[in-house]
């Protein structure tokens, strides 16, 4: 680890740290071999921080990170780092007295940061990542963000490495559907990702050829779904395929969530996807089964589109470093890669706008939302 004495002016770049948080995605490793190779290139030193934040509170596993260290990683999915999404610096879990409580360790943080000799990190994440990284550039340490997210959710960004990925594994696994809901003239239900936001149900339901689609952004009314099957049916195609978003939710109704909201952590949705199919088979007496994609959806190896969105996030993080631009987090606007400030990405969600093309297209093929008049 690099270990230097404490200065009393801003020191240049010398060494930095990267660091991977929240939940796994593809293209991840695509973007830590960009940081490393457009790094040293520069003279730096890069050194990988193991498991998101917490390596900077336990200082375990920070180690130099060089050229050697990246080869052969750019079509590896997950994160040769490690991640987590269960520690967050300013809302530490700790057990006193047998509860569980929060603190604010964010200050040890930053003096570790100082002691180890960093002199700034990248930090490649999702919207609670990302809000971390904004409150330790306001505790002043310098740094910079890179959105990463299979749900597609981030704002100032027009999409995020991930996204192509998991879209491609929902695909595939619509394509295969179709021959087994056909042979059997079932209705089969896919439960994809996207929390709050509906991207991945979307892009892979009008790819796969959905004939309903769920979002989180379109509440949707039970009756309404279960006449859209029925339509398919009289229509001498005997089966049917519906793909949920794990955040849809019925008109007035809760979200589906997987046990109880956990102090200090986002609720873990889930279920709609089992619900729905047994609602349609018991309304429509049409044989229903579920299938949750679940983290298949994060797992294997990155799409072209990816591996190369990721590496040029990548290179572009460690320029926003050399160019002075703390605060800031990398952001695709094509044609091209560039920059805007974490606080203005992470100030509200990005949602599927109703209104857009691609909802506007699906309508018109006949694709239904669950919203649809009778």
């Amino acid at each position: 680890m690099p270990r230097r004495a404490a200065r009393t002016a801003a020191p240049p770049i010398e060494a930095i740290g990267v660091l991977t948080g929240g939940g796994d995605a593809p293209g991840l490793n695509a973007v830590i071999r960009a940081v490393v190779r457009t790094a040293v290139g520069l003279g730096w030193e890069v050194y990988g921080v193991r498991n998101g934040f917490e390596g900077l509170i336990t200082l375990e596993g920070i180690d130099p990170l060089d050229l050697d260290d990246v080869r052969g990683i750019l079509h590896q999915g997950g994160t040769i780092l490690g991640t987590s999404n269960r520690t967050n610096p300013f809302e530490f879990r700790v057990e006193q007295r047998g509860r569980v409580i929060t603190e604010d360790i964010s200050s040890r943080v930053v003096r570790n940061l100082e002691e180890l000799g960093l002199d700034a990190l990248i930090v490649i994440g999702g919207d609670g990542t990302l809000r971390i990284a904004q409150g330790f550039h306001e505790k002043g340490v310098r740094l910079v963000g890179v959105p990463k997210t299979i749900d597609n959710d981030i704002c100032e960004t027009v999409t995020t490495f991930g996204f192509d990925t998991a879209v491609a594994t929902a695909t595939d696994a619509l394509d295969k559907l179709h021959t087994t809901a056909e042979a059997h003239q079932r209705v089969m239900v896919v439960e994809v990702m996207g929390r709050h936001a509906g991207w991945i149900a979307l892009h892979s339901g009008i790819a796969g050829g959905a004939d309903v689609i769920l979002l989180p952004e379109i509440p949707f009314d039970l009756e309404s779904v279960c006449r859209s099957v029925e339509r398919r049916y009289q229509s001498k195609r005997n089966f049917a395929i519906v793909v949920a978003a794990e955040g849809a939710a019925p008109r007035g109704g809760k979200l589906l969530a997987v046990g109880p909201k956990e102090k200090g952590r986002e609720l873990r949705l889930g279920g709609i996807g089992a619900w729905l199919a047994d609602q349609i088979e018991r309304r429509t007496g049409r044989e229903a089964r579920s299938l949750v994609l679940g983290h298949l959806q994060r797992g294997g190896s990155p799409t072209t589109f990816d591996r190369l969105l990721g590496t040029r996030l990548g290179a572009a993080a460690v320029r926003l470093l050399q160019g002075g631009h703390f605060g800031h987090m990398v952001a695709l606007r094509p044609p091209n890669v560039t920059s805007v400030p974490i606080a203005r990405a992470i100030h509200e969600r990005r949602l599927v706008p109703l209104d857009g093309d691609t909802i506007l297209s699906a309508r018109a093929m006949g694709i239904a939302f669950g919203a649809d008049p009778a």
